[in-house]
């Protein structure tokens, strides 16, 4: 719901305070039924997908259950509609839905970074960014929540001059229009409520190297500490040693991995750096206490 509002508002906010009709928009879902968001409220259709007439932009929503909604039908709908030069959009996972039509081959794309990384491994050779939004002449792509706002302010920017980008996002208590190339998560160190230096520069580094682990004396060498340093901050600061810390990184992974994608367990254990689907197997039921197989089958 945020990330839909985040496209809409803009919009109406523009039309008010140029005075004028500058954008129309309509609502559609593949059985012209409501829609039910994650929040629970209902958001009804309001054209047929059979009806398209004017239609100039298609923007894609998402949320959390994505893998629920993909089928034939929409992508060839919207494999139609890229056909006839409608410019295709999406908010946070709407991006797979665009990808899984085979659309964005040619596109540099993001996603919201929860997903970023079981979507690389579903897709490989997309150009995937991580970035607040991308737009080209096809495409306009956003990582969600409020950076639809930013995508959009974007927008107004191209077809209406600054001035008005600016009136909206003031409208919008949004003192200022964010670039695509801010960062999607807070820094590190905001986020764990961290301020070493080196501390910060060996869990960057946890989070970069998932797939072939980095040997815990080369990461200490690589974040400028001794192998002391850092097993005694890694304690003050979390209760836990370094080798378990990224450990859990690693599950995290795994566990998105399991949820968002069809990746076979093997090629889970792979991307999360385990040599084997036995010992992901083990470490997984000890972290979550159900099996790689049983997390899968509860997200189906």
């Amino acid at each position: 719901m945020l990330s839909m509002s985040a496209v809409v508002e803009p919009l109406r906010m523009a039309n008010r305070l140029s005075k004028s009709d500058l954008y129309e928009w309509s609502f559609y879902s593949k059985d012209g039924l409501p829609v039910r968001a994650s929040n629970g409220i209902d958001v009804a259709a309001t054209r047929n997908m059979s009806d398209t007439q004017g239609l100039d932009t298609l923007i894609v929503v998402a949320g959390i259950d994505v893998k629920n909604h993909d089928n034939p039908i929409l992508s060839q709908w919207l494999r139609a509609l890229y056909r006839r030069s409608i410019t295709l959009g999406s908010t946070s996972t709407g991006t797979v839905l665009l990808a899984r039509a085979k659309l964005l081959h040619q596109s540099p794309c993001t996603i919201h970074w929860e997903n970023i990384e079981s979507f690389k491994e579903e897709f490989p050779l997309l150009n995937i960014t991580g970035e607040l939004y991308e737009m080209d002449r096809h495409f306009m792509t956003c990582s969600g929540g409020l950076s639809g706002l930013d995508m959009m302010l974007q927008l107004i920017t191209q077809q209406h001059g600054l001035q008005l980008a600016k009136d909206v996002a003031e409208q919008c208590i949004h003192p200022s229009i964010r670039s695509a190339h801010e960062h999607q998560r807070m820094a590190t160190q905001t986020r764990l409520s961290i301020h070493h230096p080196a501390l910060i520069k060996a869990i960057e580094l946890m989070h970069r190297h998932t797939e072939s682990p980095i040997a815990h004396q080369h990461l200490a060498d690589m974040s400028g500490l001794s192998l002391r340093q850092m097993e005694r901050l890694f304690k003050h600061h979390f209760g836990l040693r370094p080798a378990q810390y990224y450990l859990n990184l690693r599950l995290k992974k795994a566990q998105l991995l399991l949820q968002q994608t069809s990746l076979s367990t093997f090629e889970v254990a792979t991307a999360c750096g385990f040599n084997s689907t036995s010992y992901l197997a083990k470490r997984y039921r000890l972290k979550f206490s159900i099996s790689p197989r049983q997390e899968r089958l509860e997200a189906k």
